[in-house]
């Protein structure tokens, strides 16, 4: 591994829950043990939370599983009003655990950018995790595919070098409803296979657009990128077409289903040294 964190041994929070708030979804897991410096930090337990705002009230039965323990809760978040509401709610009803919104500053990460504060919290756990995964020398190229598609290049040092954000193939969807006359609004939010390419009708080839345009954006800018550092890069995706585009990709893409959720519990391991 080219990153080395102290064990969870060393943090006091334990057991703890990672909160990753986006913009159509927050995830949340549950972190009760230690692992092995040379592994990436799992959750135990994961709970998924639609909508925009949604309604923090089904974190009670699932806390209600996990056991009288007082947790502390480390949140990256990129909706502010989906964090101001799940913070209140845990103000109200858990009043003595501890809250941490993480922002770039407390990440173990150089970011190489003008602002990094500016840089969606996300992208950066990412990156935190994506260090954890690389070979030594090796950078790596970190797609998340969800509410917007964002394509991030990491340096064999593990520096965030920046990268691309292009609309994800949801919010492509709406807005092919939404600033033309007749075309539909379809469900694109999840999608266990590839559409064909050939689209008959209306419908299927507006499925084929999307997905093979967002497929065909991905491996360019994997591409573009590549080009900019020496070496090959490895390529980590996550988000929720994520399984089904690193297919797509090939075998030197590897799938990820909860690096967001990792990096906040990489983040809370460097929080205790």
């Amino acid at each position: 591994m080219s990153s080395s964190f102290p064990s969870f041994s060393s943090v006091t929070s334990l057991p703890f829950i990672a909160v990753d708030i986006g913009n159509a979804r927050t995830k949340l897991g549950l972190f009760d043990s230690d692992v092995p410096d040379e592994c990436l930090p799992e959750p135990s337990r994961t709970l998924e939370l639609a909508g925009r705002q949604p309604d923090p009230e089904p974190i009670k039965a699932w806390l209600a599983e996990v056991g009288p323990h007082k947790l502390s809760w480390w949140i990256g978040s990129v909706n502010r009003p989906a964090a101001t509401r799940l913070t209140d709610w845990l103000h109200d009803n858990r009043p003595d655990e501890q809250i941490t919104l993480l922002a770039a500053g407390d990440l173990p990460l150089a970011v190489s950018l003008e602002r990094p504060d500016m840089v969606g919290v996300d992208r950066l756990l990412d990156a935190v995790a994506a260090n954890s995964l690389r070979e030594p020398n090796r950078p790596a190229i970190v797609v998340d595919v969800g509410t917007a598609i964002t394509v991030d290049l990491v340096s064999a040092e593990g520096i965030f070098l920046g990268g691309a954000i292009r609309p994800g193939i949801a919010m492509s969807a709406r807005a092919l409803h939404e600033f033309t006359d007749l075309l539909p609004l379809i469900e694109m939010s999840e999608l266990t296979a590839p559409p064909p390419a050939l689209g008959t009708s209306t419908v299927p080839a507006m499925r084929s657009g999307l997905f093979w345009g967002a497929v065909g954006a991905i491996r360019q800018l994997i591409e573009r990128l590549s080009e900019c550092m020496p070496g090959d890069p490895q390529v980590f995706l996550t988000g929720g077409a994520g399984p089904t585009v690193a297919e797509l990709l090939g075998p030197h893409a590897r799938h990820v289903p909860h690096l967001t959720l990792a990096g906040v519990a990489l983040a809370v391991r460097a929080a205790g040294t």
